[in-house]
This record gives structure tokens, sequence and C-alpha cells, in this order.
């Protein structure tokens, strides 16, 4: 086998393992430069985008955005649409977490959601995330066509991907002993 036919099944491998932790998405073009996340809107991007779908909470649904973006190199630019989640304030969470990171209690530093907490992913994988992405904040943006020039702004920005895919570890549930 020749080094150019190891390099496409290598990367076919990669690529069935983006987005491990599943969750509400859509996935669209594997090496696409941006992801979007949906705030109590209905949009449906180019199929340009890497990945896009909605954002509910403050915590188990940042960690899955989290795990699932920089499972691809290629996402580079994240772009949070739509109007925040009231009480949640999912986006706000989000966009302070790339910001800031997180305290030694996991809380995420200066959100305002109601329980901004990361407890399921290691300071490595919060790390990955804040060098391998940058956010563009349309919060309070509804209108598509902003929103597609935002997008297609970010797709033809000439950046590399962020070396190699990062597996972060999945949530797995608390067992409480046998039942039996």
């Amino acid at each position: 086998m020749g080094d150019a036919t190891a390099a496409k099944i290598i990367q076919k491998a990669r690529k069935e393992d983006y987005y491990p932790w599943g969750g509400e998405f859509t996935e669209c073009s594997p090496d696409g430069r941006v992801a979007v996340v949906l705030l109590n809107i209905e949009y449906t991007p180019p199929n340009t985008v890497a990945i896009y779908g909605p954002l509910k909470t403050e915590n188990i649904g940042i960690e899955k955005i989290v795990a699932n973006v920089i499972s691809n190199p290629h996402i580079r630019y994240l772009i949070v649409c739509g109007d925040d989640i009231r009480g949640h304030r999912s986006g706000s969470s989000l966009v302070a977490l790339q910001k800031n990171g997180i305290d030694e209690q996991n809380k995420i530093i200066d959100a305002p959601g109601a329980i901004p907490y990361i407890e399921n992913l290691t300071m490595e994988a919060i790390d990955r995330f804040r060098n391998q992405i940058e956010i563009v904040d349309l919060r309070d943006i509804k209108d598509k066509g902003s929103i597609d020039k935002a997008v297609h702004d970010n797709t033809v920005k000439p950046v590399p991907p962020y070396g190699e895919p990062y597996i972060a570890i999945r949530i797995k549930p608390k067992t409480t002993g046998n039942m039996g």
C-alpha cells in the first residue's frame, strides 16, 4: 500500500471519529472551518460548515460542544447566534468559557448561567478548545443574511487545522452498584 493510500485510510478513520459525544447536531463538511451554535433560532447554515446545532444548557450542552468541536481540528471558528436562553444563558456561558476558562471548582469564570459548571472535561480539553477556537459572537443576531456573511467570511480564511483530532473522555454515567 502506497503512502497516499495509507494517508487516505488514516484520514477517513479520523473523520469517522469526529463528534464522539453525540448530541443534537447536523454534520456537513468534515473539513469545514466553521461550526454554528444556534440559540433559540431556526436557521440552516450553508453546507460549508463542519457542524451546526442548538445549545440549550450551560453545563452538559457546553461540554458536548467543546468535546465534539475539538475532535475535529479543521474547526477554528464557532459562530454563536440567536437569542440567549433565559435562565440558562448558555450562549453567554459558552462565550465566557472561551474567554475566561474555569476556576478551581470547575465553574465557568464570569458566566451568567444558573449552573455553569464543567464537570466532565479535563483542563487539557478546555485549554484545547480555548486555543483552537475563535468565537464569532452573534448573540442577539437572528438575521439570516448577517449570519450567512459571518459563515462565509470565516470559511474563506486561510487557517490550517489545529494539529491532530483530540478525543476528550466521554461522559460515563455513575453507577451505584448492583440492583439485582
